[in-house]
């Protein structure tokens, strides 16, 4: 491609050389650079590919993209363009590089502290059960058809995540779903094109510190920049945060929630079939645990006072917003039932109707699609025994790990079990507060090891057991994971809930640098086969 249709949508100044030139790749690593191609020198945490510039002109690099100033040799014939922010410039040159494949897909993006994982599988679970071929962008993997790709980062670096996009085209996608990091939104991942629907889940304080957000206003901040990048924000009304994420939003929005504080008709038209601006759109009502042998979940009736204007039938009236009023009982008032516990569980399959109903999904096939929908790792069940219950998460610091055993407990089990590790090479504040997390809200804890990377697994443990013994809560020490899981299985009581909290959809136990194979699914499965458990007694 000729250099200057790469950055048509950029401010740039050409410091050196030409931008009419022929460019056959673009390239971000260093270790690519390839003669014809264009660099892009990106200021990295630990790298700053400024200081690769004179390589890249001796390895015969047409263009060479900067933010700050370098001094290339004179014999070398290459273009130097500048430009403010190269982070932000390799999303739209990588949009144009791959021909903005991204404009001929329907992106919805999932930004949130909590839920992005889980939903991105429920949409797209609902979807396909729809007949869209769906593509898929997240924590655990991306999709592409039948081909699976681990993930390295949530939200993809901007070149990466333009040719997923190409890849899914070429694949057949129709609509891509994805989840949208803080980070990815700060270093500008996800510019370069306009998403179709952006969503927003809950906020609670994470990601702060060095590397990632200076604070919480930063947090809070990125993550309301998905609000200036899509055509339609669909978000959770009942979240403390949502009008600061939404600050200066250019989208048209919708809300759901549980319906907490919904408007009413009021004075002489109360109880009439009249429109007033409801507070909420989309929400659950009637919320049910449900208890089966060795399964948990939550059942709950949807309803909806507003339906998007592209589902106009029903006899309904368009209201001045684009939405229709609602002149008698919408057939989108339906029964679901998921197999995951809690009240987060009905704001992710919340989240995932009001998606959905965008592409005029039938109610059977939403019903359908959610009582079938697993995510690995994320409060996913593994069949062990009629007695009691077994489900990995992978709720890995104590916000977390609180949200999901406070969760459990509402399932009244005979006793809540928890076993658990702290990775090594992070905050030691996390060991601190996961400990006593899990001493003040399981009746049992099993202390085991979880990636101790280059420290001692037993130092890890210590300190746990520090904050553990800040409550009144009972433990005991297994360092080997396997054998902490193969005690917590051969040990579990009628109407046990026992979760293994932390590893969730991870394949490895990182040990001095190395990643060796460690599925839980995997360990349990030798375990049952070795000691010759009954997977039902």
């Amino acid at each position: 491609m000729n250099c200057r249709e790469l950055l048509r949508e950029l401010s740039y100044e050409c410091v050196r050389g030409s931008a009419d030139r022929e460019i056959t790749e673009v390239v971000y690593d260093s270790r690519k650079i390839k003669k014809g191609c264009m660099f892009i020198c990106i200021c990295g945490y630990q790298v700053d590919g400024h200081s690769f510039a004179p390589e890249a002109a001796r390895k015969g690099a047409a263009a060479i993209v900067v933010q700050k100033d370098v001094t290339l040799p004179d014999e070398y014939d290459t273009t130097v363009i500048r430009v403010e922010d190269t982070r932000y410039a390799m999303a739209f040159i990588a949009a144009a590089y791959f021909d903005h494949p991204a404009d001929r897909l329907k992106v919805i993006g999932i930004t949130g502290t909590k839920g992005k994982t889980t939903t991105t599988y429920l949409i797209k679970s609902i979807l396909e059960q729809a007949g869209y071929r769906v593509g898929l962008v997240g924590t655990i993997e991306t999709i592409i058809g039948d081909r699976h790709i681990p993930a390295g980062n949530t939200t993809p670096e901007s070149f990466v995540l333009q040719q997923y996009f190409k890849e899914m085209e070429d694949a057949g996608c129709e609509i891509v779903v994805m989840e949208v990091a803080s980070q990815g939104l700060k270093l500008h991942r996800t510019q370069g094109f306009i998403f179709e629907i952006g969503i927003f889940t809950n906020l609670e304080p994470d990601h702060i510190g060095p590397n990632e957000h200076a604070d919480f206003e930063e947090y809070q901040a990125c993550k309301g920049l998905l609000f200036k990048q899509c055509r339609l924000g669909i978000v959770n009304r009942d979240d403390a945060h949502v009008e600061a994420v939404l600050k200066d939003h250019t989208c048209r929005l919708e809300t759901y929630g549980l319906g907490e504080g919904k408007m009413d008709a009021k004075g002489p038209d109360a109880g009439k079939d009249t429109w007033l601006p409801p507070s909420i759109d989309i929400y659950a009502q009637d919320l049910k645990l449900v208890n089966k042998p060795g399964e948990l979940g939550v059942a709950f009736r949807v309803r909806a006072d507003r339906i998007p204007r592209e589902n106009e039938n029903n006899g309904c009236l368009v209201s001045p917003d684009g939405f229709m009023q609602r002149q008698s009982p919408w057939p989108g008032d339906f029964d679901v039932e998921v197999p995951a516990p809690g009240r987060f569980s009905v704001y992710n399959a919340l989240t995932a109707i009001a998606v959905c109903r965008h592409f005029k999904v039938a109610i059977p096939q939403i019903q359908k699609a959610l009582l079938a929908a697993r995510v690995k790792g994320r409060i996913e069940m593994v069949p062990v025994s009629d007695q009691f219950t077994l489900l990995i998460d992978y709720a890995h610091n104590a916000m977390s790990l609180k949200s999901l055993l406070s969760t459990l407990r509402e399932y009244k089990p005979a006793r809540l079990v928890c076993v658990f590790g702290c990775g090594g090479n992070r905050s030691k504040l996390r060991r601190f507060e996961m400990g006593e997390v899990s001493g003040n809200y399981a009746d049992f804890t099993i202390i085991t090891s979880d990636n101790p990377r280059f420290e001692k697994p037993q130092d890890i443990i210590e300190d746990i057991k520090a904050g553990i013994k800040k409550t009144a809560g009972k433990y005991i020490e297994i360092c080997d994971r396997k054998e902490a899981v193969a005690y917590a299985i051969s040990h579990g009581q009628p109407g046990d809930i026992i979760v293994l909290a932390g590893k969730g959809h991870e394949d490895y136990q990182e040990i001095e640098g190395v990643k060796y194979p460690m599925d839980e699914r995997v360990l349990i499965s030798e375990i049952l086969e070795e000691n010759a458990f009954p997977k039902s007694r």
